[in-house]
């Protein structure tokens, strides 16, 4: 039974024929809010936010929950299938897909027709789901965008030049050979991990993930075999730690410990190593992450979704409006390494404040932040690529990578695992 079906969508007070809600003008009633693992270091300025929202609009009274991650999309489906999902929900992409493919959230786009231009492009196109023309299913919340960071002194020991750093895939792939070459065993590249280099390595590389329908996976294709070819090469020189290919090691560990020359990619665990590993912290370089033929970056978001049979959607939307708004999101951006969706709160004077311009930290935000004002949508995970897609066709790179099966048929495999995914989940719709 569809998840859609068990839950009654649109047969609610405030939905419409078709279930979109349709606002009344009047925002009141009481609401329910549900965060992802915000306590309880974040609890007094999410209760700030909520306490002033009550304040401007004294008619709404917002509940709020927060939950553990451990298991937090099937909360989600057991939530809906009785009918108890929260009129204003945090998603992540796969939680984002899991409901908005079912029917299950609001067109935010029609309750709030003039909104999109208040939110950085990228992340409000990231809500748009296959098949629905310009609908959007979430507010976008809080962002990270990808960074390159490298340890400039090993940098330098490998012969290249520490304000060239690289630009493309290749050219990565280009630098890990040299550096694996020069280190003689005394440190490596970069981490393997497929999992979180795909798909967006393939993107860069010029490689389709998806048919035009979006119905069909199509990354078999010679520079997909060409990315297997090239990291077995490299994992075989011994470019990256032989573990992280099938294990997520600690990056920020072995980047502080002087073994790792090209270190996090994410802004927030930059304040893991200025805090364990000072010594490296003090050596790193900070650049725009590598694009490549896509041009922009990947940037990762997290959503809120109004329940779309919610019987108060005018205070369903103005809270995730609120929450979302720019001097919220620029205050919760200063007590954590993320950056605002919206787009007047990424025009703050915070994020262009480069200081002295050493300071690695420093550094990142205002580089992450100008990244994220180009970010488009298709440098993103599409919402098709789940959780249960990335792990098939990482098992099949694994086994090409460790020349366990030739990288043309590895690539194949995971082509045809990945398609039998999607049409089971279309399947279940």
């Amino acid at each position: 039974m569809s998840v859609t079906a068990a839950c009654g969508v649109g047969g609610a007070e405030g939905s419409a024929a078709e279930g979109q809600p349709k606002r009344t003008g009047k925002v009141s009633g009481q609401i329910t809010f549900r965060t992802l693992q915000l306590k309880p270091n974040f609890t007094a300025y999410v209760q700030g936010v909520i306490d002033a929202f009550e304040k401007k609009y004294p008619d709404v009274k917002v509940t709020w929950e927060d939950v553990p991650g451990d298991g937090y999309n099937e909360k989600l489906v057991a939530d809906a299938q009785a009918g108890g999902l929260p009129d204003v929900v945090n998603l992540n992409t796969d939680s984002f897909q899991l409901l908005g493919d079912r029917g299950m959230l609001a067109d935010v786009a029609e309750l709030d027709p003039k909104v999109a231009k208040e939110y950085v492009p990228g992340a409000w196109d990231q809500y748009k789901l296959p098949g629905k023309r310009d609908g959007v299913y979430a507010y976008p919340w809080y962002v990270t965008p990808e960074i390159l960071t490298y340890n400039k002194e090993l940098f330098a020991d490998a012969g290249l030049d520490v304000n060239k750093p690289p630009t493309s895939v290749e050219q990565f792939f280009d630098y890990a050979e040299r550096i694996a070459g020069a280190s003689g065993g005394r440190y490596t590249a970069f981490m393997a991990d497929p999992k979180g280099r795909l798909p967006g390595d393939w993107q860069k590389m010029g490689v389709p993930i998806l048919n035009k329908e979006k119905n069909a996976f199509v990354f078999d294709t010679p520079k997909a075999v060409e990315w297997v070819q090239r990291m077995k090469k490299l994992y075989a020189m011994g470019a990256m730690p032989k573990e992280s290919l099938t294990k997520a090691d600690d990056l920020a560990q072995l980047y502080g410990a002087g073994k790792l020359v090209f270190g996090p990619g994410s802004p927030g665990i930059l304040k893991d190593v200025k805090r364990n590993s000072p010594a490296a912290y003090g050596k790193t370089q900070v650049a725009k992450a590598v694009t490549g033929k896509l041009g922009h970056i990947g940037i990762y978001t997290q959503s809120l979704g109004v329940r779309k049979d919610t019987k108060h959607p005018d205070a369903a939307a103005e809270f995730a409006k609120w929450v979302t708004n720019g001097p919220n999101q620029v205050a919760f951006s200063k007590q954590v390494t993320i950056y605002p969706s919206n787009a007047k709160g990424l025009a703050d004077p915070y994020f262009a404040d480069q200081g002295d311009g050493k300071d690695p930290e420093t550094m990142a935000r205002t580089v992450g932040a100008e990244e994220l004002k180009s970010a488009q949508l298709d440098a993103n995970t599409p919402v098709e690529w789940t959780t249960q897609v990335g792990d098939a066709v990482v098992r099949e790179m694994q086994k090409g990578i460790r020349g366990e099966e030739d990288a043309t048929a590895a690539v194949k495999n995971a082509q045809e695992a990945a398609n039998k995914i999607l049409a089971q989940q279309k399947k279940r719709q």
